[in-house]
């Protein structure tokens, strides 16, 4: 099967975010007295948004519509201003999107992150790749695993469903791809580990970023 398009997810396939995202959590969380997190908690914090990422660093009796808003606009001000403290691109990764440039296989990304993160950190790490579509959260998108996102980038594209790879490193990707109808690969060096991955659905598992080359 010939590839055309790979889609990538963004933190913990693409790059290793949690620091930053830790840091900016943990920052909002000490200036309003409360508890803060291990690397491994927010490791499953994140994943389906911001707003769900504060949702669950909270304690649970603050959880309400209102706070969890006012947290996330904090949020968002601080780890947009310390984007790329701790971040950083996987191994591999630069020279993988720039091998598959040189084949001519397009490369997208779809995250869970708002747009505006998603669009400064690809400027940042990855100026010199001609991505066809860099989507991350928007107003009226509905958030992965629903398909919404896929969807839109094969339109762009005009890409045919069974000539994609979806890349990510969470269930939350794998049943993404499942519902686009695309195949999956699953990496093994994200946030989650393999088993989710496989449970999840995971066409392929990969466990370096070269490997990928050979699911096209």
């Amino acid at each position: 099967m010939h590839t055309e398009l790979v889609i990538f997810d963004l933190d913990g396939t693409l790059l290793d975010t949690i620091g930053d995202l830790a840091a900016a959590c943990d920052a909002v969380l000490a200036a309003r007295g409360l508890p803060q997190h291990t690397y491994e908690e927010y490791c499953h914090f994140v994943g389906n948004g911001i707003l769900r990422l504060v949702e669950r660093a909270l304690p649970e009796p603050l959880r309400t519509p209102e706070f969890v808003e006012s947290v996330r606009a904090d949020f968002v001000r601080y780890y947009t201003a310390h984007i790329d403290i701790h971040t950083k691109p996987y191994p591999g990764i630069p020279e993988l999107l720039a091998e598959l440039t040189r084949r001519g296989i397009r490369v997208a990304v779809a995250s869970n992150k708002f747009q505006a993160g998603t669009e400064k950190l690809i400027r940042l790490f990855f100026p010199e790749i001609p991505f066809a579509a860099v989507f991350g959260q928007r107003p009226g998108v509905p958030l992965k695993p629903d398909p919404a996102v896929v969807g839109e980038i094969l339109a762009r594209t005009g890409v045919s469903r069974e000539r994609v790879l979806y890349v990510g490193d969470s269930g939350v990707d794998m049943e993404t791809a499942r519902a686009a109808g695309v195949r999956s690969a699953g990496v093994t060096w994200g946030f989650r580990d393999r088993g989710e991955l496989v449970a999840a659905g995971a066409d392929r598992l990969v466990d370096r970023a070269e490997e990928l080359l050979g699911a096209l």
